[in-house]
């Protein structure tokens, strides 16, 4: 399946034939089908977030355990696993499929090798991948519900540049939002204090000077959030007038993702928006790999039946995850690959999904 058309331009036809040819059939709404769109793309905020508020307060959640070392409640085990196998799973994207992997091959042997190689030759540059890593987490999730929005979009006949700027926008603002002006601000900004230990205290200070201003913050971000709230409706308004419908499963997907990125990073009432919000975005993304991936990689283990490759898929990236979990810090070179992992992810989505190339 592919989900979006490629880049280049298709060659001139005299006018005769363009008139004579049949018209394009009509595109599905969804991107996948409705029972697994609905499944993996559109229910996952609502459901992440029930599942949040199930287990707050309960054993699952608060109750540690100990494993391999390492102490860890079963829910931190649970979404911590999830993140780092949807963060492996883009090399099935990049490495596991050839005619991607041909498009870029420094980019996917040497990069990583280089990157694995400063980080561990330089404990400033480790602390500097580590707060990268956790503020490109914060772009490239907004940026995920974007492409989703937009492909239902023009799954829907919408142009591509039509609102992409605004929805574009929106996406961030409904994800870092809420991080910047809410609840859980400190918990992203905490990243800075690996600076200390690497003799740089003016950045480590950050979370603290973060903290003294998150007043200014919140009131900023409201004022600006509600600002640009009141342009989008306006001109959505007038993309409905100029004949632009946008899709059904785009709006519910944007309401439902806003408000939950809303009510979890902005109050964290049940005190699990980093569950909540982590495993919606793993289930959506490993849901988005195996539905572009899943039929090449059985083509390419010569498997017979697709449910043994999904298995096989499922099985890789949850052991890493699980793997990556319980990984002990001290084992620094190990370590450094995860990190590597984190960082490769975050890049490799932004040249491999067409949602950078404008394709929707």
């Amino acid at each position: 399946m592919s989900l979006a058309r490629p880049l280049h331009a298709e060659p001139e036809r005299p006018v005769e034939a363009v008139r004579e040819a049949a018209p394009a059939p009509a595109r599905s709404p969804y991107i996948v089908g409705p029972v697994f769109d609905w499944a993996f793309f559109l229910l996952p905020p609502l459901l992440a977030l029930g599942l949040g508020i199930a287990i707050s307060g309960t054993a699952f959640s608060d109750a540690p355990v100990r494993l391999f070392g390492q102490e860890k409640t079963w829910a931190a085990l649970l979404v911590g696993s999830l993140i780092h196998a949807h963060l492996v799973a883009v090399f099935f994207r990049s490495h596991g499929n050839p005619a991607i992997f041909r498009l870029h091959p420094l980019r996917f042997v040497l990069v990583p090798v280089l990157a694995w190689a400063a980080i561990r030759g330089s404990a400033v540059v480790a602390a500097a991948a580590t707060v990268l890593a956790t503020f490109w987490d914060v772009w490239h999730s907004g940026l995920q519900t974007f492409g989703l929005a937009r492909i239902y979009d023009r799954n829907r006949g919408t142009p591509p540049s039509a609102g992409r700027r605004l929805d574009f926008w929106l996406n961030h603002l409904l994800y870092a939002g809420p991080i910047l002006a809410g609840a859980t601000m400190l918990d992203h900004f905490s990243s800075f204090e690996s600076f200390e230990a690497v003799g740089m205290p003016w950045l480590a200070s950050v979370p603290v000077r973060m903290t003294a201003t998150h007043r200014v913050w919140t009131l900023g971000v409201l004022a600006v959030g509600g600002a640009f709230l009141v342009f989008y409706v306006a001109a959505s308004v007038r993309l409905w007038r100029q004949g632009h419908r946008p899709s059904f499963q785009k709006v519910f997907l944007l309401v439902t993702t806003g408000a939950c990125s809303i009510y979890s990073w902005g109050f964290n009432t049940w005190g699990e928006a980093f569950f909540i919000m982590n495993v919606l975005h793993a289930v959506q993304y490993l849901a988005l790999v195996w539905a572009t991936e899943g039929e090449h990689l059985r083509e390419r283990l010569r498997l017979k039946w697709r449910g043994l490759a999904l298995a096989l898929f499922l099985a890789t990236v949850l052991a890493y995850g699980v793997g990556a979990e319980l990984l002990d810090p001290d084992l620094e070179s190990l370590w450094a690959c995860t990190l590597v992992v984190s960082l490769m992810h975050f890049w490799y989505d932004g040249f491999i999904w067409s949602v950078a190339r404008k394709q929707v």
